[in-house]
């Protein structure tokens, strides 16, 4: 395996893109670059930004463009990030940000867009029964909880349900990816930037799955530029 790549990683919210982007980080050691992260951090330091991006985090709608591309370009133009690659996880959410984030890429700077393909019924199985710490925004659900009374295995702190897990609040995020998200996925395709995952299943046999056309298509990419 060779260390570094550049990824996005796209899907309905709880297809499972967190915690494979965490293990896509960790096999190419790159950074993870979760916008859901950096919008709650800046809530809990309740700056200005982070009151702004909490009125749309509670509603389930998303936040506008102009803040999150700000957050973003300032992210990858780190050096770890310039360095090593990254696995952007929760963005771009529309073809207008692919757009933007294009203006800061080359086209040779994304290895690959990979879809994970989760039913409806499954997500919404999966979102009413999650649950996150308040601290490190480490992911549970009711069905793998912490170790002690729900509190955080990793840092300590206090594991709740997210109050845009509601039912409807997780409706609205599916109608809104719909409109705003699904496009996306047929503009990489156009672009033959897209591989598809099923995102059902074992983690270590998704994650596996994910390795697989990641390394199919670097070594596509490396043998059209030999």
């Amino acid at each position: 395996m060779v260390p570094g790549a550049r990824l996005i990683i796209l899907g309905k919210q709880g297809a499972g893109k967190g915690t494979q982007c965490v293990r896509l980080s960790r096999h190419y050691v790159v950074p993870h670059i979760s916008t859901g992260d950096m919008f709650r951090a800046a809530v809990k330091s309740r700056s200005e930004l982070g009151a702004k991006a909490k009125e749309y985090m509670d509603t389930g709608e998303l936040v506008p463009d102009e803040v999150v591309m700000g957050l973003v370009a300032e992210r990858l133009g780190l050096d770890d990030t310039k360095a090593r690659g990254f696995v952007l996880d929760g963005f771009p959410r529309t073809v207008h940000q692919a757009k933007g984030l294009a203006e800061l890429l080359a086209p040779d700077e994304i290895d690959l867009v990979v879809n994970l393909e989760v039913p409806t019924e499954v997500v919404l199985r999966r979102l009413a029964g999650r649950r996150v710490c308040v601290d490190c925004g480490a992911n549970y659900s009711v069905d793998s909880p912490p170790r002690l009374n729900w509190t955080c295995d990793i840092c300590g702190g206090e594991v709740v349900q997210r109050q845009d897990d509601t039912e409807a609040a997780i409706r609205r995020r599916l109608d809104l990816y719909e409109r705003e998200t699904r496009p996306l996925v047929d503009w990489y395709a156009e672009r033959d930037l897209l591989a598809e995952v099923e995102g059902v299943g074992d983690p270590d046999e998704i994650t596996g799955g994910l390795v697989r056309v990641v390394d199919q298509r670097r070594e596509h990419s490396l043998g059209r530029r030999v």
